[in-house]
């Protein structure tokens, strides 16, 4: 029987280059996200690339009580879920106390409190079935809050807080809780963004996190060069450097 997965955010970016990858490895996948145009299109896609099966499911990870029903349906339809991402994720540039408050919530709501919904959920199908992997998509951001992203970087570390705790909570059991921090890959959500050192490909970036996720690893940025090197260096810098000129007048 073919492994499964199942991927939160999968109608573009990050998650839907996940899903091509490992459809290319033949895996069943459930490709979860809220344009339930983007995923039955892309189902199209996945089965020409040899996924072994495609459930397209209409998901908002902020509507938290929706999840589990998800992880049902594609748990009946494959019979065991193999690997969860939590992929699903939003990104806006907030600079603080400018009246987005509406935009910060949605982003701690689909980035932190959506991603934890889904690992938690996900986690008791997991030892029910004897074991699986738990994978979390977090980010380079999270490990300094920078400006005009103080609300996802905020939810990235949280995110990364909370993992870390899982995987100590199920050391002794058949869970694998891997946590990818990806620094810049060329996706809509960052597109606009004016400086985006060490960008890479986004076909580049799936195919490494796909590697990552299928060889279990516990932490990693992806890519490990340079991030391995920058992410403790941009923790060192001081706040002048990195703050924003004055606003005008």
């Amino acid at each position: 029987m073919a492994k499964s997965i199942f991927i939160t955010g999968a109608s573009s970016g990050l998650g839907e280059a996940i899903a091509v990858e490992f459809a290319r490895r033949g895996y069943a996948i459930a490709i979860a996200a809220r344009r339930v145009e983007r995923i039955q299109a892309l189902a199209d896609r996945l089965r020409g690339e040899g996924a072994a099966a495609v459930l397209p499911v209409a998901l908002d990870v902020t509507d938290f009580a929706s999840i589990d029903a998800a992880l049902e349906r594609a748990a009946r339809e494959f019979g065991r879920l193999d690997v969860v991402v939590a992929n699903a994720g939003v990104g806006y540039s907030l600079p603080v106390g400018r009246g987005k408050f509406e935009q910060v919530r949605q982003t701690i709501d689909t980035n932190l409190t959506g991603a934890i919904a889904t690992l938690e959920f996900a986690l008791p199908r997991l030892r029910a079935q004897g074991g699986g992997q738990l994978v979390a998509i977090t980010s380079v951001a999270g490990s300094r809050g920078m400006p005009f992203m103080g609300a996802y970087s905020a939810a990235k570390a949280g995110l990364h807080r909370y993992v870390q705790a899982l995987r100590a909570e199920v050391k002794h059991e058949p869970i694998v809780v891997t946590e990818l921090a990806p620094g810049y890959i060329d996706t809509d959500m960052n597109r606009g963004v004016k400086n985006r050192p060490f960008v890479i490909p986004l076909e580049k970036g799936g195919a490494i996190l796909a590697r990552m996720i299928e060889r279990g690893v516990g932490h990693r940025y992806v890519p490990v060069w340079p991030w391995t090197i920058v992410v403790p260096l941009v923790k060192l810098l001081p706040t002048r450097v990195l703050a924003p000129p004055p606003r005008k007048k």
